[in-house]
């Protein structure tokens, strides 16, 4: 990965590639701040007779000429990641890119949603406070479903996320049974896993948590769990193999989903 800026950009393209080849062994290589031909002539030197794939993100042309060139001349196969698509929106836009490495994108009013979503999900974070009636999405299942990580990755897309916790032997808010069911999503998880999920936290935290851990007492909680989302009538998502990223893909699907579907048909109302 060669960049003249951080390379953040390409390491989120390498990570998405790697995720389609599960079997294969990756060595990542990072080469940040390349800002000169020489720059490119000493990271691809290591590249060399090696099976390796040159990913960069070069904004200045000369500098992608110069990476173009020597990937050929030491036949490594490269992508070059931002140069046709500056040269794309140039060409329908009719205006020269800035050729700024490291340049950030403007703070406009989508920036500043996501801020307060993230706010919003720190504030009302594990059935905090009292915003489940201004949120988009409310995340309801026990602990360890990846209620909170979901709820802040759903806040830097913009969707002010709160979450619920089921917890055995104690009601939820009374709010949760008055807000609109079409935003409430129900999150659960395979048993074993969760155990082993809960052991390993026990043991970071000193193992003086054994119920927390304890098989029989998950299927309780799950179960209590289940209950609570068919009274809620909220779809259920099966989180066990799923990476946050894809749990929060599908939540959004769910949501927009429902929304659409509500337009045709009239709504059930929550008992």
């Amino acid at each position: 990965m060669i960049s003249d800026s951080t390379g953040e950009t390409a390491v989120r393209l390498v990570h998405a590639l790697e995720a389609q080849f599960p079997e294969q062994e990756f060595e990542e290589i990072r080469h940040p701040r390349v800002e000169t031909v020489d720059d490119l002539h000493l990271a691809l030197n290591r590249a060399k007779g090696r099976p390796a794939v040159i990913v960069y993100t070069l904004v200045h042309p000369e500098l992608r000429d110069a990476a173009r060139a020597l990937c050929r001349r030491y036949r490594l196969h490269y992508c070059d990641v931002l140069g046709h698509p500056i040269d794309a929106v140039a060409r329908v836009a009719g205006v020269a890119a800035k050729m700024t490495p490291g340049a950030r994108p403007p703070l406009d009013s989508q920036y500043f949603k996501r801020m307060a979503a993230i706010e919003f999900a720190v504030k009302f974070d594990d059935g905090v406070g009292a915003g489940l009636h201004d949120a988009d999405i409310v995340l309801v299942g026990v602990s360890r479903t990846s209620k909170t990580p979901l709820s802040m990755y759903l806040g830097c897309l913009g969707y002010k996320t709160a979450n619920v916790p089921v917890v055995k032997g104690i009601e939820p808010p009374a709010a949760l049974f008055k807000i609109d069911p079409l935003k409430i999503v129900g999150l659960t998880i395979d048993a074993e896993r969760l155990s082993e999920i809960r052991k390993q936290r026990a043991r970071r935290l000193g193992g003086g948590e054994r119920a927390y851990a304890e098989l029989l007492e998950i299927y309780a909680e799950l179960e209590e769990a289940e209950q609570l989302h068919r009274r809620l009538g909220c779809p259920v998502l099966e989180i066990s193999d799923l990476s946050i990223e894809e749990t929060a893909a599908r939540t959004i699907r769910l949501i927009e989903q429902r929304r659409a579907e509500s337009g045709t048909r009239e709504r059930a109302p929550v008992t």
